[in-house]
């Protein structure tokens, strides 16, 4: 049985449409990936990158060097996002790693200090300006798993109703 991935570009009915979360993807992971290439940008991320279980290793490479590995990476899931319209297997991969993207950046919510303040009497969560910024990666992440299922094969998820 031969497996073969989808791409929303050559889909039928409301699935087609899942292509504009694609370019939408693409120009949000070209626009996070220029701006790593910033000395603002730098100096706004070490504090997630420091307190990070995941991506505190980068500081290896400087406050600038950390910065420039993340936006080369958002840049290489860019061109596999761009690369996916075309080929499936590099949608699939695109948005995976969009994924891994969003759940580790998503995780700075938690290991951030003073994001958020935990009350039992008050807002039982209430978090600062640093906290709203990275509560929007639950949305980019939604927007990635979606994409990374509408990769795969339809024998991995199911059939698929227009």
């Amino acid at each position: 049985m031969k497996v073969s991935f989808n791409v929303a570009e050559s889909g039928d009915g409301s699935y087609r449409l899942l292509a504009i979360l694609r370019w939408v993807m693409v120009v949000v992971f070209v626009s996070f990936g220029m701006q790593k290439f910033t000395l603002q940008s730098a100096q706004g991320i070490v504090q997630y990158i420091s307190n990070s279980p995941f991506f505190s290793w980068l500081s290896l490479f400087g406050l600038r060097g950390e910065a420039y590995v993340l936006g080369g990476v958002e840049f290489v899931i860019a061109a596999l996002l761009a690369a996916g319209a075309f080929s499936p297997v590099l949608s699939a991969v695109g948005s995976l790693m969009g994924v891994i993207t969003f759940a580790t950046t998503w995780s700075f919510f938690f290991t951030t200090p003073g994001v958020v303040k935990w009350s039992l009497s008050t807002d039982p969560i209430a978090w600062n300006l640093t906290g709203e910024f990275l509560f929007k990666d639950i949305v980019l992440l939604c927007v990635c798993v979606v994409l990374f299922l509408a990769s795969l094969p339809r024998s991995v998820i199911g059939s698929r109703a227009a």
